[in-house]
C-alpha cells in the first residue's frame, strides 16, 4: 500500500507533454484518490484516457483544514492493502496546497509515500530566471492590501539582498497588474525581478526585468494568467 503524489497539469496541454510515462501509468491505474478539488481532478484523470470509467473511481475531497478523524478517513483505503494517489489542483501535491497534512498522517502511520515526477511552476520559475538556485524561499502568497503588499515586497528585498538568496512568491491571476505596478513603485530601480506565466502552456512568457523596467510595463498582458515571481536584490 502506498501513496503516490501525482502532479497535476498546469493548464490545458495534453499530459503526455509534460508528464513522464511512469507518472501517467501510475495515475491510470490508481482507483482511490484524496484530491484538493474533485471537478479539476477529474477532468485531469480523463485527460489521461484510463481504461475505467472516472465514475467508478473513489474520488474524495481533502479539507483545506482537515482534522485527524477526517484525515484517517481519506487514508482509510490503504488500511485495506489499497494505493492511494494524492491530487493537487496545479502541479505538485503537498506544495501551496493541503496536501501535505496527508503525507505527514501516511509517514506516521507507516504507509509508502512515492513521490512522482511532473511539473512543479516554482522550481519552473526559478530555474528560468538566472537567479539564486542554490539558497531561495517561497512565501506563497503576499498580502493584498496595497500598503501591505508594499512593505512585504521591501522585506523580501531586504532579505534577498543581506541573505544572498532568491524570494519567490505567487499571485492570482486577476491580481497580477497591482503586484507588477506595486513592484515598480516599491522596489529599488536595480531589483530583479523574474515574472514566469503560463507555464508549460503554448502561451507561456518568462520576463526578467529591474524594477525600474517593470515600471514602465503594460501589466495588463498579465491579467487572468497564473504567475510565479522570482526576485533578488
Amino acid at each position: 500500500m502506498s501513496v503516490y503524489l501525482v502532479p497535476n497539469l498546469l493548464g490545458l496541454v495534453p499530459p503526455v507533454d509534460v508528464l513522464p510515462a511512469r507518472t501517467i501509468a501510475v495515475a491510470r491505474a490508481l482507483r482511490h484518490w484524496v484530491v484538493e478539488t474533485p471537478k479539476p481532478a477529474r477532468a485531469f484523470l480523463k485527460s489521461l484516457a484510463p481504461d475505467h470509467a472516472i465514475a467508478d473511481l473513489d474520488i474524495r475531497a481533502l479539507p483545506e483544514r482537515a482534522n485527524a478523524a477526517e484525515i484517517s478517513a481519506l487514508l482509510a483505503p490503504a488500511s485495506g492493502g489499497a494505493d492511494i494517489g494524492l491530487l493537487s489542483d496545479a502541479g505538485c501535491p503537498g506544495i501551496a496546497d493541503p496536501g501535505a497534512a496527508i503525507v505527514t498522517a501516511a509517514h506516521a502511520a507507516g504507509v509508502r509515500v512515492v513521490p512522482l515526477v511532473g511539473p512543479s511552476s516554482i522550481v519552473l520559475a526559478l530555474m528560468a530566471s538566472g537567479m539564486n538556485g542554490q539558497r531561495f524561499v517561497f512565501h506563497g502568497y503576499l498580502p493584498v492590501p496595497a500598503a501591505e503588499r508594499a512593505a512585504a515586497l521591501r522585506a523580501l528585498e531586504a532579505d534577498s539582498r543581506a541573505l544572498r538568496r532568491a524570494e519567490l512568491f505567487i499571485e492570482t491571476p486577476y491580481r497580477n497588474g497591482a503586484m507588477i505596478a506595486a513592484i515598480g513603485e516599491s522596489l529599488r530601480a536595480s531589483t530583479q525581478v523574474c515574472v514566469a506565466a503560463d507555464l508549460t502552456l503554448p502561451t507561456e512568457t518568462i520576463e526578467r526585468k529591474t524594477s525600474a523596467q517593470w515600471r514602465r510595463e503594460d501589466a495588463a498582458r498579465f491579467a487572468k494568467r497564473p504567475a510565479i515571481y522570482v526576485l533578488e536584490a
